[in-house]
């Protein structure tokens, strides 16, 4: 048992949002709950008591009523509030507790002057912007897809394009144009809306020529909207230079009026190498002054929001389609039951717009909480840069990576002798497992009284499923409890639940926000192959997890990269925090090779060692030596190598199983998608790795 670093105070249900649900459920239901865990229990078992009293208790507004909260159960396929009619951003832009001159959106960048909205200025840009997409012949259904950072630009655009009905998809802008491509041939946009460029600290990054490759390679396009982020200076430019809230180019004077739009110039239409010609406008004129009130389309409850992709390690990315009413009600439950957020509150959470954090984070104002929005490099000018963000926008909920919080913890820091943190509550912590001593540094350096919630979930829900909450202590190493609604459970090799054993991470009862499909994909084979395929009826999730008596959860690496050593399963991220801790080492990746002959295999440890060091026989023994103390002799390796990077997504996870198959000898094209890393190059070591040795 790890120890325990916080514990809630004794008036707990007196401050905290899931508090006031409980006297709700009380007051409105007839029920009450002695602990969490008798309330999660309700949760799960009884699905349509449970997700009708989120839709009751946050009141969201529908258009038409449902029929039913769970129409049908099976899954894949369950059916949730048939016949009702509600729209996303309408949800979203209510703002509950906020008034209109309320900032509801705090934005810095490295490329701009800081940027922030009040509640009136949100709904006066969606406003003009859902209005200019209308001109352009947006309907619901057709798709607009955003080549553009953490912006404000990015979320008006998400919020107008979902008032419509119509279907946003987003890539942040380092994507390279063949992973762009990738993920939007299959989407087929109608509007693209693209940065020039940006600033990653202190580097210039222009990215025209890849807006120019990816418009050329999508001939479903009818508009291109430039928005002039790293050259305000240029012809199309409309945003001033000072850092008032003039500074997000919507609307101001002298901009095209709306009349220049519908019939856009021939002398502003470029043509697509197949002659499809496509209208090139600025942000300014998609976002001109305008009559046109803003409204929004009532859609069904499961009609598509937006397009999320897999990483896409392997082949092309998977398209997953997830729903208006289930993200709603996900984000509703999450952002206010188990973060705690409210009008009070300042949420931040470091993510770009090509990780599902993204759209997690951008939901806040649904609960009436303000969203704290970062893009640039958040190294510098050194590891502190994003503490001294919270301190200057008095963030009081500080969302990041697992490897940040390490990164900057193996880096000596103190934030808080670095910022004024004062007003931060609560940290969280996603992207990979945090191991307790990550948990031990934030209790040490960061705050005492804040509480740390490490979460896991993923693209798929884009959720957490397992993370914290406000009711429940926080143990070194430990995710806190599986979240309301989310029948999560670990299953043993033969099937079977386990309890305070390592098994398969499976949820085994539908969940709202469980995607309402994969694009194209009509008989839903992909789909059901995806996350079915191994336990009928039940979600694979693909992780390995240890479930213990009291609720809380230890996930411990992919099951697809597990290591297995004489029978005994074990998972990668313990290797990790073990040899990642070594001041010598900077990265690291670990595979198991099989032996088909029955044998142990092989266990093979790659490290990135810090500048100027070569891994030696002395190295070499320390590595085993700890591995050996904090873990366990089958920890040890059977050889460590070093290589100069390891393999890592755009959203940064390690590729431990393409790193697996070219080493048994699979093509390098057919192992990985290169357009989906973010390092391609580091594939180069292990392919000549692969070809020194023997073939399996």
């Amino acid at each position: 048992m790890g120890d325990v670093l916080w514990t809630p105070p004794a008036d707990v249900r007196e401050r905290s949002r899931i508090g006031g649900y409980l006297r709700w459920l009380r007051e409105h239901r007839g029920l009450d709950f002695a602990d969490y865990d008798a309330l999660w229990q309700w949760s799960v078992t009884d699905l349509d008591a449970f997700w009708r009293s989120i839709w009751d208790h946050f009141e969201v507004v529908a258009h038409t009523p449902p029929t039913a909260t769970l129409g049908d159960a099976a899954m894949p396929g369950a059916r949730w509030f048939p016949g009702a009619t509600l729209n996303y951003a309408e949800n979203v832009l209510r703002m509950p507790g906020r008034a209109d001159d309320d900032p509801v959106v705090v934005a810095h960048s490295q490329t701009r002057p800081p940027v922030t909205l009040t509640a009136a200025e949100l709904r006066e840009q969606v406003r003009r912007v859902a209005a200019g997409l209308r001109r352009l012949g947006v309907v619901a259904g057709d798709r607009v897809a955003a080549y553009a950072p953490n912006i404000p630009e990015t979320y008006v655009l998400l919020l107008a394009t979902s008032s419509l009905g119509a279907i946003f998809s987003s890539c942040a802008p380092e994507f390279g144009t063949r992973s762009v491509v990738d993920r939007w041939q299959q989407i087929a946009p109608k509007v693209l809306v693209a940065v020039d460029g940006y600033r990653y600290g202190d580097k210039p990054v222009d990215r025209r020529a890849e807006v120019a490759a990816i418009r050329a390679a999508l001939p479903s396009l009818a508009y291109t909207v430039d928005i002039a982020y790293l050259h305000p200076a240029g012809p199309d430019s409309s945003a001033p230079a000072d850092a008032d809230r003039a500074a997000l180019p919507v609307g101001s004077d002298g901009t095209a009026p709306a009349s220049a739009l519908p019939g856009t110039p021939a002398d502003r239409a470029e043509a697509a190498p197949d002659g499809v010609p496509q209208g090139v406008l600025s942000w300014a004129e998609l976002a001109a002054e305008t009559d046109e009130p803003l409204t929004f389309t009532p859609v069904p409850f499961d009609h598509p929001l937006y397009v999320l992709y897999s990483s896409g390690t392997t082949g092309l990315p998977k398209p997953i389609v997830h729903g208006h009413g289930g993200i709603l009600l996900e984000h509703l439950k999450m952002l206010a039951l188990h973060h705690d957020l409210g009008p009070a509150d300042r949420f931040f959470w470091f993510t770009t717009t090509g990780w599902m954090m993204w759209n997690f984070l951008v939901s806040g104002p649904a609960v009436g909480t303000t969203i704290v929005l970062f893009d640039g490099n958040p190294g510098h000018p050194d590891l502190g840069a994003l503490w001294r963000l919270a301190e200057e926008t008095g963030s009081t909920y500080f969302g990041t990576s697992a490897p940040f919080l390490l990164a900057c913890r193996k880096a000596g820091l103190v934030p808080k002798d670095l910022a004024d943190l004062s007003a931060l509550r609560g940290v969280g912590s996603t992207g990979a497992p945090l191991p307790a001593e990550g948990f031990t540094w934030v209790y040490e350096t960061v705050g005492t009284d804040l509480q740390l919630q490490s979460l896991s979930g993923g693209t798929d829900v884009c959720t957490g499923f397992v993370g914290g909450v406000p009711l429940l202590p926080v143990y070194a190493g430990e995710i806190t409890c599986r979240a309301l609604g989310a029948k999560v459970e670990a299953r043993s090799t033969d099937g079977t639940p386990v309890i305070g054993e390592l098994g398969e991470l499976v949820i085994t009862a539908p969940m709202p926000s469980m995607p309402v499909g994969f694009w194209n994909d009509p008989d839903g084979r992909r789909y059901t192959e995806a996350y079915f395929d191994v336990y009928p009826g039940v979600w694979r999730h693909g992780d390995w997890i240890t479930i213990n008596e009291r609720g809380g959860c230890v996930i411990t690496g992919r099951s697809d990269a597990t290591l297995n050593r004489g029978g005994v399963r074990l998972g990668t991220a313990e290797f990790y925090s073990v040899v990642e801790s070594l001041d010598e080492v900077v990265d690291s990746v670990v595979v198991h090779l099989e032996d088909d002959e029955g044998g142990a295999g092989e266990l093979l440890l790659f490290v990135v060692l810090a500048e100027g060091l070569e891994l030696d026989d002395a190295l070499r023994k320390k590595i085993a030596r700890e591995l050996r103390t904090a873990l366990s002799p089958r920890h040890i390796p059977d050889e460590i190598h070093q290589v100069r990077a390891v393999p890592r997504t755009l959203s940064s996870k390690k590729l431990e199983v393409p790193v697996k198959k070219i080493l048994t000898g699979t093509p390098v094209d057919s192992a990985a998608a290169k357009g989906a890393l973010a390092n391609p190059e580091s594939l180069t070591a292990f392919v000549a790795f692969a070809q020194t040795r023997p073939t399996p």
